[in-house]
């Protein structure tokens, strides 16, 4: 790769790793909790990750001869190993250029008289203080990598571990690439991906590209995505993996396994860094019998070059269907316009050409194109516009999954997701059991006191959406539904989705993404700010004409209290009265 080569350095597989100790030359790592989203018991934990980044299969790095590896304790003395555990406290997270300081003790507080410490792989250019145990260093511009201390103490030979993440500091002059990105596992305690490919990627086609993830090599495939936000500067991609090299993040995600197609959702609309996710964590806590999406964040780097702060989500497909007990060969259509809206009239009132208008099939058969493609959503489309008030109260649970519908509208009332009505959905069915239809929500930027523009959605605002969706309309003028439905929106409202739920959320994400929220806005904020503007390069203007004219742009910092304060409102305004 070039650059300098870092001895002895220890890949780092698990974010949060702060201390690990163990009698004589065995320490070995031992991860964190868990630090993705909260478990609420709805999502299966991720269990407990391996300490080396592809579960085991490949040496972790930097072990040199006569070192420790991750596995097992290789002995060392008897009990008296714990009177110290060498510690030099928590993970430290810095630019390269910026000076770190830790001093190592012990973490019993026992130290005996005479105990001294060492440091067996100091950086090239790091000092180390045996006398007062302190560490000194300021990396290089050549030293981003995550860095695994080894820290000893001398009488006992018990040995710790501290972490240092030192950042790429792209904008530093005379700055050298990230050297070797199977070191740069991580950044401010968030995986990276490193993405890179000759050429150019399209929105059409999937082409050949490599990806080191976690100290792992890839080769897969990857297209970007996205439709109105093709123009975006920071774009949304979407990643396949073979099927003998699937993925999986091992930390985060709560369970983020063995995935063939992953999805990074770009944050440039979204300066709160928080709303998929958010959205997607909400309708996941709503119940355990949706079919949920797994998110989590990460940093993107595309030809060794800093993209961003990114989300990384479940790819809407067939796998995703079959881990939810829908059968892999079943039916998925996904809604890409207000047309999608279950009526024979399109939302300006005019007639439809065919019931299929507004959707695209993207899993079952037969496919998009083929005679009978669309048979199943045309017949429930026409059993949603046509059929009386008694045939519709019989009928609506015996052809979909009614908490399924109704929690959609529940759910896009309460994070008011103005774009989300008819659209940015999907809808499966298994024509081998004849249903009942399942829904998955998508495209959740929207909301949170935004719309698809970024221009501010108001709180209070307690639309229906009844006339954007017939579905909406026939769920609320049954009293049968809408009775029970408002119930549960109550309940949500009190109990498992109160606010005290929703603000410990958002403090998780910020705890989370804060510094890298930060690094990205300092990168994207001006672009964010002046996007649509008639004279932006980007061709922003046609998607997205008012996006520039607002006047209140908020800092980071300023977009999170936005959304806190905006949600802390919206629920008091629903607790007081419904839509």
């Amino acid at each position: 790769m070039g650059g300098k080569r870092f001895p002895r350095l220890f890949l780092a597989g698990v974010a949060g790793l702060v201390v690990a100790c163990g009698g004589g030359a065995g320490g070995h790592g031992a991860p964190d909790p868990i630090n993705g989203a909260p478990d609420d018991g709805a999502l299966p934990d991720a269990g407990t990750p391996s300490t080396r980044p592809d579960g085991g299969t490949t040496p972790d790095g930097g072990t040199g001869p006569g070192e420790p590896d991750a596995g097992e304790p290789d002995g060392g003395p008897p009990p008296q190993s714990s009177r110290c555990m060498p510690t030099a406290g928590e993970p430290q997270w810095v630019l390269e250029g910026e000076p770190v300081s830790a001093t190592v003790t012990c973490a019993t507080g026992h130290a005996e008289p005479g105990t001294r410490f060492t440091v067996d792989n100091l950086p090239p250019g790091a000092r180390f203080d045996e006398i007062s145990g302190t560490l000194s260093w300021t990396p290089g511009k050549d030293q981003a990598a995550v860095w695994q201390l080894t820290l000893r103490e001398q009488g006992t030979g018990e040995t710790g571990t501290l972490k240092v993440g030192v950042a790429e500091n792209e904008s530093a002059p005379g700055n050298v690439p990230i050297v070797d990105p199977v070191a740069y596992t991580e950044e401010y305690g968030l995986p990276v991906f490193h993405l890179s490919f000759e050429g150019k990627l399209t929105g059409g086609s999937h082409r050949p590209v490599q990806l080191v993830y976690r100290g792992r090599r890839f080769n897969l495939e990857a297209k970007y995505r996205g439709a109105t936000s093709s123009v975006f500067p920071k774009r949304s991609l979407t990643l396949k993996f073979p099927d003998e090299d699937l993925f999986s993040e091992p930390v985060f995600g709560n369970g983020f396994k063995d995935r063939k197609r992953v999805v990074l959702i770009t944050t440039f609309n979204d300066n709160a860094y928080l709303r998929s996710r958010l959205a997607f964590d909400v309708w996941s806590r709503m119940s355990p019998g949706h079919l949920h999406l797994r998110t989590y964040s990460a940093v993107l780097y595309v030809n060794n070059e800093y993209v961003g702060l990114y989300t990384v989500a479940d790819h809407v497909n067939k796998r995703l269907m079959a881990a939810h007990g829908v059968d892999k060969d079943a039916d998925l259509f996904k809604a890409v316009d207000n047309r999608a809206n279950f009526s024979r009239l399109r939302k300006d009132g005019t007639p439809k050409d065919a019931l299929r208008e507004g959707y695209e099939k993207k899993e079952g058969s037969p496919e998009e194109g083929e005679p009978g493609a669309f048979t199943p959503m045309e017949a429930l489309t026409a059993f949603i516009a046509d059929s009386d008030a008694e045939a519709f109260r019989a009928g609506f649970p015996q052809r979909m999954n009614v908490q399924d519908y109704q929690d959609w509208w529940i759910f896009n009332t309460l994070i008011l997701g103005v774009d989300s009505s008819a659209k940015n959905a999907y809808h499966a069915y298994d024509p081998a059991t004849g249903g009942p239809w399942r829904f998955i929500p998508w495209d959740l930027d929207a909301s949170f006191g935004q719309s698809y523009d970024t221009t501010r959605t108001s709180p209070t605002s307690r639309p229906d959406f009844r006339a954007d969706n017939l579905l909406f309309q026939r769920m609320l003028a049954d009293a049968t539904f809408a009775g029970p439905m408002r119930e549960r929106y109550r309940a949500l409202l009190r109990d498992t989705l109160n606010v005290e739920v929703m603000m410990a959320l958002i403090d998780g994400y910020v705890r989370e993404t804060a510094p890298s929220a930060r690094r990205d806005w300092a990168k994207w904020g001006a672009k964010h700010q002046g996007f649509g503007d008639p004279n932006d390069p980007w061709g922003g203007y046609g998607n997205f004409p008012h996006w520039h004219t607002r006047q209140d742009f908020n800092s980071y910092e300023e977009e999170v209290e936005y959304v806190r304060q905006w949600i802390r409102t919206r629920w008091g305004a629903l607790e007081s009265a419904l839509p």
